[in-house]
């Protein structure tokens, strides 16, 4: 009896993966200045975010979502409020997808994604630098959403593993 206690709590815990990940990524702003890779970045909760809110939408909450924003603004500096109105708009985008869509398909949803994200950044860095007047380095934004855009049919493919593998395959 106490085995079975053991696996659903655990089995709880897995099931709390996406929102223990989406946490520990706004939290840990890595960056790749050590291994001198100097243009190499790509926002991770956007893809997290994405993801989960298309395949999954109960998985994270929108008020979940609106804090790890703000946390994500204290952590990058940035003015309170600006990742979290990115984040819900991410969510909005793959809300009216998961509505329209008859047939999923990860290329679809893959290039749905590159379309949002130059929707929300264009937005996001138009409100940081017209109204909190920010100097930006369009170049490395620029990169930024490119590898974001690369990564996320990786990361994709990882996160229906792990929806296969943790609430079966009618999930996805």
């Amino acid at each position: 009896m106490g085995e079975i206690n053991k696996l659903n709590n655990f089995r709880k815990i897995l099931e709390k993966g996406p929102i223990i990940l989406l946490i520990v990524s706004v939290l840990n702003e890595f960056d790749f200045n050590y291994l001198n890779l100097k243009y190499f970045s790509f926002n991770f909760p956007f893809i997290l975010i994405y993801f989960w809110s298309l395949k999954r939408s109960g998985s994270l909450g929108y008020g979940l979502i609106f804090l790890s924003g703000l946390l994500n603004d204290i952590v990058t500096g940035l003015p309170i409020g600006v990742s979290s109105l990115a984040y819900l708009l991410i969510c909005g985008f793959s809300a009216y997808l998961r509505n329209i869509t008859l047939r999923p398909s990860a290329i679809k949803d893959w290039f749905f994604f590159g379309f949002t994200i130059l929707v929300v950044n264009s937005l996001i860095y138009l409100i940081i630098s017209l109204i909190f007047n920010v100097e930006l380095n369009y170049y490395s934004i620029l990169v930024n959403i490119l590898f974001t855009f690369l990564f996320y049919i990786i990361f994709s493919g990882l996160f229906n593993y792990y929806l296969k593998l943790i609430f079966g395959a009618h999930s996805v």
